[in-house]
């Protein structure tokens, strides 16, 4: 066979082995979220990069207590701590989720999910996603992690399929910086 015509032949082959991508089992959450306890600041030290969150060398989240759940603000860091951008949304709890599963809003019409996927005992970590595993965020009370924390923390994510490789790691000069921010 002239090797012309080996080349659709392989591509073909190649085409249909990307396609079948193995089958993922669902995403689990902690069991049960005590919102008050959540509600507060969080410093995000590692993401999936995504085009919302571009340019942002540090990030902080402050949720606030709701009816139905909790109100967020985001807000994106430079990295010489300044502010960015920031946005406001409200999470409201999936009937249920015992409070692991939100459904998030931005800006109407658009939502997304937000599940709670670890949650450290004194809720100084939390890991979350949305069930697609398409983003990740690990957020932190502090600007570090304990290496245990983060070795807990590795070894799970890629037991639930996540690639730790792809993290984003935030950096701790842009951090420092907004820590005024976060007491308030």
């Amino acid at each position: 066979m002239r090797p012309s015509r080996l080349i659709p032949i392989v591509l073909t082959l190649f085409a249909l082995t990307a396609c079948n991508k193995p089958e993922q089992s669902p995403l689990t959450t902690v069991s049960t979220v005590d919102l008050e306890r959540y509600s507060g600041a969080w410093n995000e030290l590692a993401r999936y990069e995504s085009d919302r969150e571009a340019g942002c060398v540090g990030a902080t989240a402050i949720y606030t207590l709701q009816e139905k759940g909790l109100n967020v603000k985001n807000s994106c860091y430079d990295g010489s701590g300044r502010l960015k951008a920031q946005v406001t949304g409200a999470m409201t709890a999936i009937e249920g989720s015992n409070n692991t599963k939100f459904k998030i809003s931005f800006s109407w019409p658009f939502t997304g999910e937000y599940w709670i996927l670890m949650l450290a005992d004194d809720y100084r970590y939390s890991v979350v996603s949305d069930p697609d595993r398409e983003h990740l965020w690990i957020l932190s009370r502090y600007t570090v992690l304990s290496p245990t924390d983060r070795e807990t923390i590795f070894s799970t994510l890629i037991t639930l399929g996540f690639d730790p490789e792809r993290l984003y790691w935030t950096g701790f000069k842009a951090m420092c910086n907004v820590e005024s921010e976060l007491k308030k």
